[in-house]
């Protein structure tokens, strides 16, 4: 089912941004069978948008997922929002958040020196920051991991926050906690990423990631200090130089974690953006192939993240 609907509802910006681990952004899902169009100043309907993203999955060859979310107005853009799409290196943000809600006091863990082996870096794969030799040879704090792990995707990093929390469904027992009961992790770095189109196992929605990362950020899931530290993460993040930060205007600030996969051309972005002089936005856009070779296809995230974003603005 797809679906893109426009609605205006009761919340405040106050009780959005208030949101913890609640359930009222939730509500704001578009309705099936609703007519309303997705609108902004571009003055884009839901058809318009639809027949645009439809265009894209077929441009490309791919499914698509979309969902943004306008947390002042309400307005929300949902395509194939509630189906489940492998998740990738998206989670490493949701480790670091559960590190920093269920594992650290007032700094202490963060300050934790972390230390491991070659052998457990090459297994991991994809490591730019715990592969170097000197942080081999010296280790790394937990908060450098978590860096490591939402700003430069490196996955020995992600393995070593997973190990900290007790392992991969450490991550689906906190995102239950905050309300989201679709985002799952099953296994760990570089197994998780083989998103097969038949698995239930290390996948999310649109909708469910999209909430979760408003949560996290926008509203009290965290302290003030933690929220403010995993935001800066987010915003540092140098993976999405070709996906969201290429479709949308350079002066908006950007927050976000991007995961790819290793088969299927999975390309995912998802995060809260802040368009200069008004309220942040909420996007998540997430893809797959049919074919198991892919490609990744970065330019089918930007376009949609951008076509979406213009729907709100």
């Amino acid at each position: 089912m797809q679906h893109i609907t426009t609605r205006h509802p009761a919340p405040s910006r106050r009780r959005v941004l208030a949101l913890g681990a609640g359930t009222a952004l939730a509500t704001l899902v578009a309705v099936p069978g609703t007519a309303s169009a997705a609108s902004g100043a571009s003055g884009a309907s839901g058809a318009d948008v639809t027949r645009q993203l439809r265009a894209l999955e077929e441009e490309y060859a791919a499914r698509l997922g979309v969902f943004a979310f306008d947390p002042a107005t309400g307005a929300t853009v949902a395509y194939r929002a509630e189906e489940r799409f492998p998740m990738c290196s998206v989670f490493k943000a949701l480790a670091a958040a559960a590190v920093l809600r269920d594992l650290d006091r007032d700094g202490e863990f963060l300050a934790k020196r972390v230390h491991y082996t070659e052998e457990f870096v090459r297994k991991a794969g994809y490591a730019p920051v715990t592969g170097k030799p000197e942080n081999i040879a010296g280790g790394l704090t937990v908060e450098q991991l978590c860096a490591a792990a939402v700003s430069e995707s490196d996955n020995a990093a992600g393995n070593l926050l997973l190990h900290d929390l007790g392992g991969p469904t450490a991550i689906t027992r906190f995102c239950r906690s905050l309300g989201d009961g679709t985002t799952r992790l099953d296994r760990w770095e570089p197994e998780l990423n083989t998103a097969e189109p038949w698995r239930d196992t290390d996948t999310t929605s649109p909708g469910a990631i999209g909430k979760t990362f408003a949560r996290l950020v926008l509203g009290r899931a965290l302290t003030p200090e933690d929220r403010k530290r995993l935001t800066g993460w987010l915003v540092a993040n140098t993976t999405n130089i070709e996906r969201f930060r290429k479709g949308l205007p350079a002066d908006w600030i950007l927050a976000d974690k991007t995961g790819g996969g290793t088969q299927y051309g999975v390309a995912n972005d998802v995060g809260v953006v802040w368009p200069p002089e008004r309220t942040p936005l909420v996007l998540s856009v997430l893809s797959t192939k049919y074919d198991p070779q892919g490609p990744t296809d970065n330019p089918l995230v930007a376009r949609a993240a951008a076509l979406v974003a213009d729907a709100l603005v």
